[in-house]
């Protein structure tokens, strides 16, 4: 996914750009379904509750009218279900809309899980970020120091700031891109290591601190950082440091767990197969092409908690803290501006306002977190979108922005 192209596109919604209707198309037309029942049905529930768990969401005090239409209408072509939390200065409100399962018609469970892809980076930072205040990592120091045989040894250094602010210059595997090939290697499963050795067969996109381009490599190289310091596996640190200290009970590293444990709504590709469209159940998929970078899973209630502790400062002193919401001075490879911090990204607005958060996308899943910087504006959603990985975003997720900072 192209988040900047995409996010050109939801500044261009906010300032008045009317956005097209969402059209059903033949292949979802038998379970699409009305506001009033089936799996077309909205719903508001509660999250969590109990501190430092997400407080329950009453829904007083904030409008939902425009998130309540930029969700309805679920399955549609290009989304089969949407969750959505947005919290105020005012109040909290949390809908879904949408199918469970097409072939039920079942709909979205309440608090239901789902994959949040590269929203993980933003735990991954934050532990090594916890690391580098403990005194055991230093941001400008080398990774090689701390992994030394994992580069060549002519490697330009790459610094652990360079891992975390896409600064880095590391190459990428290169694979089969379409989503034939992709559905048949979905259940391969892959160690950082040979991830990495894949992607070293390829030349450095740049040198390493002169520009900015987002891929996951730097981040799978943090997690393999965070498990050397530690001794410890990541899932362990993630645990230990974040999900059981916050109270997140609903997220958690899958590791080569192909599933989604728990309740959750089923994820689906749109393919094309014979001239004909169909849908594919895409939810059972290996992460372990993601590690530390897009593999977790986790609810919009855990979500929320995380976003306001780490930015309330309870997982990291100021300084560290201050690393998440500064931008390294270079341009992307395309020459524009550097938007991604160390964990997340700057998402500017009309009004001058800056909110930060983290996009991400697996195949079904389209998920985004981002708040103000006092977090008195917080919002979190999943839209199982039926073509995640596509290059731009659906017109839904556009739509739930709008309304979310509408809700202010």
């Amino acid at each position: 996914m192209k988040i900047s192209n995409g996010w050109t596109r939801v500044v261009a919604a906010l300032v008045g750009v009317a956005l097209a209707g969402t059209v059903v198309s033949p292949a979802l037309a038998g379970t699409s379904a009305s506001g009033s029942g089936g799996a077309g049905t909205f719903a508001s529930g509660s999250g969590g509750a109990g501190r430092p768990r997400a407080a329950a969401c009453t829904g007083e005090g904030v409008d939902p009218a425009a998130m309540v239409a930029a969700i309805r209408g679920l399955p549609s072509a290009e989304a089969t279900a949407a969750q959505v939390r947005v919290t105020t200065g005012a109040g909290c409100w949390t809908g879904r809309s949408g199918a469970r399962d097409l072939r039920t018609d079942a709909p979205v469970p309440a608090d239901a899980r789902f994959r949040i892809g590269s929203v993980t980076k933003a735990f991954t930072a934050t532990v090594v970020l916890q690391l580098v205040a403990e005194g055991r990592v230093g941001l400008d120091v080398p990774v090689q120091r701390y992994l030394p045989r994992l580069l060549p040894a002519d490697y330009p250094a790459v610094t652990v700031r360079q891992l975390l602010d896409h600064t880095n210059g590391l190459p990428s595997p290169t694979l089969p891109d379409t989503v034939e090939w992709q559905l048949a290697h979905r259940f391969d499963r892959w160690t950082p290591e040979q991830i990495v050795r894949a992607g070293l067969r390829n030349e450095r996109t740049f040198e390493p601190g002169d520009k900015q381009h987002y891929t996951n490599m730097g981040y799978i190289v943090a997690g393999m950082l965070i498990e050397r310091i530690t001794g410890h596996s990541y899932a362990h640190e993630m645990r230990e440091r974040i999900f059981e200290p916050l109270g997140l009970r609903d997220t958690y590293v899958p590791g080569s767990d192909p599933t989604i444990r728990g309740p959750h709504a089923l994820g689906y590709q749109t393919v094309s197969r014979n001239g004909r469209t169909a849908l594919v159940d895409v939810t059972n998929w290996s992460q372990t092409m993601t590690p530390a970078a897009g593999d977790m899973i986790s609810t919009l209630a855990d979500l929320d908690t995380f976003l306001r502790e780490l930015f309330a400062g309870r997982l990291l002193p100021a300084a560290q803290l201050d690393e998440m919401f500064t931008l390294p001075d270079v341009s992307d490879v395309d020459g524009g501006r550097a938007l991604y911090s160390i964990g997340l990204t700057a998402f500017p607005l009309p009004t001058g306002e800056v909110l930060w958060g983290k996009s991400g996308a697996r195949w079904g899943y389209s998920t985004a977190i981002a708040a103000s910087r006092d977090g008195t504006l917080r919002a979190a959603y999943s839209v199982n979108s039926t073509d995640a990985k596509g290059e731009t975003q659906p017109a839904i997720t556009e739509r739930i922005i709008g309304a979310a900072l509408g809700m202010r």
